[in-house]
């Protein structure tokens, strides 16, 4: 009995196939049997009411011949396998209706929670018309989605009844994250860096890696000469330079449990990520080699360097699924992992919370080994909370306190600060709304004046 039950809702819930009667229908039947009560009142008999509502109903029921059959209908989803957080993506839903008949539809998809939901779809098409139905969606969180089915409803001609059917196809989806930012980059560098006060420095002529010094042909570049060895040799000598090799950059993604704090737009994790992924095309685009490294209690996902913009999707497939976990970053494991795999002088990028990482006695220790092999800048995100406490007035006792509070653990952080920074360890925080810009500059900052 349950399951017939179940049954039976499962089809008045957009489920299934089946037939479901109609809004017009069901009040129809209604203001008749309302009708034929009343009339029951002057000696209408109770059968003859019961007999009239079920012919009623039965001659209904020949509306349905007037709507197209099940297997007249060919019903798919159109949509991009891979798309990005937060950003509209548009699919449709084609429709070939091979009957004769008229039928007006309603389509909802088996969406995820985290999708948006704009369903359902209404569409009227004629008879033998193939149409397309669009709409447009957004999805809250990356990852794999996988979409089953689609279901239909569509109404007979005179809109007694509807006919529902299930779309039996399945699709998977891959969410990764915004990059927004990224394409910004790429369409015009230098005015994405504008309101950092960062340029890009066009390179110079003669800069490179020297290779020999050789003979003055027609046609050298004289700024190229060297005249120092044209001196020794009494023959004009020129340098000769290849061009410069990429430098190395790593970027080291925190995904412990501080960087699920959630801020004004989505969390930590989700800024680093769309940040890192800016910078990742910035060094991809000027030729750099690119590794990638997250890590929580241990390291989840390690992308050896490599160059060219290809390298990105690369990157994309390995961190699209990242999530924030439950556990305290070990960052010692991190650094000795790194010192393991990454020989090769490279700027370390390290993404994750600069309150917790300060108090790391242990992470202080590897770094100062590894920073002579490499260059070291972590960026974090600015707590908002504590720094508009810090501008509070107070009011009472309570709003003093606070303040007092939080204007301490400014104090100490840059306390800590300034010893990382003896050691030659550079942090900095960001704005969550610049975070992405601002690593950028200070990436292209550091290349600028060779650094690396």
């Amino acid at each position: 009995m349950a399951k017939s039950f179940k049954n039976l809702w499962d089809q008045f819930l957009f489920r299934d196939k089946g037939i479901v009667p109609t809004k017009r229908l069901l009040l129809f039947i209604l203001a008749l049997s309302f009708v034929l009560i009343l009339l029951s009142w002057i000696g209408l008999s109770w059968p003859f009411i019961i007999a009239a509502n079920g012919a009623i109903l039965l001659l209904s029921l020949i509306d349905l011949t007037f709507s197209p059959k099940r297997k007249e209908l060919q019903i798919r989803r159109a949509m991009d396998e891979e798309m990005e957080r937060g950003i509209e993506n548009e699919a449709s839903v084609l429709v070939r209706n091979a009957s004769d008949k008229r039928l007006a539809m309603k389509v909802i998809d088996h969406f995820p929670q985290s999708f948006s939901q704009p369903f359902p779809l209404k569409k009227e098409i004629q008879g033998y018309e193939e149409a397309r139905i669009t709409y447009l969606f957004h999805a809250e969180q990356r990852g794999d989605y996988t979409l089953p089915h689609l279901h239909v409803r569509y109404r007979s001609r005179f809109g007694l009844w509807e006919k529902q059917m299930r779309v039996e196809q399945t699709d998977s989806v891959r969410i990764i994250p915004d990059l927004t930012e990224s394409r910004n980059f790429l369409e015009d560098a230098q005015r994405f860096l504008l309101y950092e006060g960062t340029r890009l420095k066009r390179r110079q002529v003669g800069t490179g890696e020297f290779s020999k010094i050789r003979s003055y042909v027609v046609g050298d570049d004289i700024r190229k000469i060297n005249w120092r060895q044209t001196a020794k040799v009494q023959n004009l000598m020129t340098n000769e330079y290849e061009p410069e090799h990429g430098k190395f950059v790593t970027l080291l993604i925190d995904c412990g449990r501080m960087m699920g704090v959630e801020l004004e737009e989505n969390n930590r994790l989700e800024k680093s990520l769309e940040a890192a992924m800016t910078v990742a095309t910035a060094a991809l685009k000027r030729g750099d080699y690119v590794a990638v490294l997250a890590f929580s209690k241990h390291v989840h996902v390690y992308v050896p360097p490599a160059k060219g913009m290809a390298h990105m999707q690369t990157i994309l497939k390995e961190i699209y699924n990242l999530k924030v976990e439950g556990f305290e970053s070990n960052y010692t494991a991190v650094f000795q992992h790194l010192q393991k795999v990454q020989s090769r002088r490279s700027l370390l990028l390290l993404f994750s919370d600069v309150s917790t990482f300060l108090y790391e006695e242990a992470a202080l220790h590897y770094l100062q080994r590894l920073r002579r092999s490499h260059l070291f800048l972590m960026i974090g995100i600015e707590d908002r909370v504590i720094d508009s406490q810090t501008r509070r007035e107070p009011e009472d006792l309570q709003t003093t306190l606070v303040k007092t509070m939080a204007q301490k653990h400014v104090l100490d952080k840059k306390q800590e600060l300034k010893k990382w920074e003896r050691q030659g360890l550079q942090m900095i925080e960001a704005p969550e709304e610049e975070l992405a810009t601002s690593t950028v500059s200070h990436y292209i900052n550091i290349m600028n004046r060779g650094l690396l």
